[in-house]
């Protein structure tokens, strides 16, 4: 008895399922599109907010980052970055992550992407490469829209400090690329959570909600103080760790601590994701 080893002529596997393909068809989808828009608006809705409230100020005797909005361009965007990191810049990570395998098992198409044949890991590899690329792409939108809304109500000029001083503008545009790569590194937990539920349901709704509840059931034990030390190993505890860029002089002791615990974490569930996926009985 023969067995068939021989595959397709002009079968390459590393060219099934190009990403530009991948990234075409989620660009064109609906929660994208609200997604960037619900992004983009959040900058205008805080500068109504401001004229309506009027400009915030010192309470106590003491000034925040928040107090300082109207101070710059560069301060509101600072500020946009500061009222979204905890929660509104999850969601679009979340979303991005945890609807892309899920959705297609959903629509049960998933299996007959791998039937075209698309190697499972390859599958896997591009939408993960596509959905961090939208996930950074996102936050990259929001301190960009952010730039340009502030500086328009509120001018040009220096980042000013809460705890004083303050960074010339070309230093603080540098320090905000910072700051969005430190966000975006820090969200790989939330990023691995939500593809490795994707690649275990055939529920979008269900990984992004369960990644988006993990996720803040981590800033909660981040507040009980009774476990000390062991806030430590909570990616949570490092998610402001970005404020030490927008000081006089940037300190990366935090952010290197909270990347280091991050990108750990990720790895270990993008590669729960790809072992899980290599196993799973595609019916969908």
């Amino acid at each position: 008895m023969s067995t068939l080893t021989e595959t397709a002529s002009g079968y390459r596997p590393a060219r099934t399922l190009p990403l530009r393909v991948e990234l075409v068809r989620q660009l064109r989808r609906r929660r994208t599109l609200v997604m960037g828009a619900v992004l983009a608006a959040l900058p205008f809705v805080l500068v109504v907010a401001f004229a309506i409230g009027g400009e915030p100020g010192a309470r106590n005797g003491r000034v925040t980052l928040l107090d300082t909005a109207t101070a710059s361009g560069a301060n509101f965007a600072a500020v946009n970055l500061f009222v979204s990191a905890g929660f509104l810049l999850v969601i679009p990570v979340a979303l991005f992550c945890g609807d892309t395998v899920a959705s297609e098992a959903g629509w049960s198409s998933l299996r007959y992407l791998l039937a075209a044949p698309v190697p499972r890991a390859r599958l896997l590899w591009s939408k993960l490469a596509v959905a961090l690329g939208m996930s950074l792409a996102a936050m990259v939108l929001l301190p960009v829209v952010a730039l340009v809304v502030g500086t328009a109500a509120y001018g040009w000029g220096p980042l000013e400090i809460p705890t004083g001083g303050e960074l010339d503008a070309a230093t603080a545009a540098q320090r905000l690329v910072v700051v969005v790569a430190y966000l975006f590194v820090s969200q790989l937990v939330t990023a691995g959570l939500a593809f490795w539920l994707s690649t275990r349901t055939d529920a979008p709704l269900g990984a992004v909600g369960g990644a988006v509840g993990l996720t803040i059931v981590g800033n909660v034990l981040d507040a009980v103080t009774a476990l000390g030390d062991w806030r430590h190993f909570l990616p949570a505890h490092w998610q402001f760790a970005w404020a030490d860029a927008v000081q006089p002089r940037m300190e990366w002791s935090g952010m290197i601590q909270g990347a280091a615990l991050s990108v750990t974490y990720a790895l270990v569930l993008f590669a729960l994701a790809f072992r899980g996926f290599a196993r799973k009985d595609i019916v969908s």
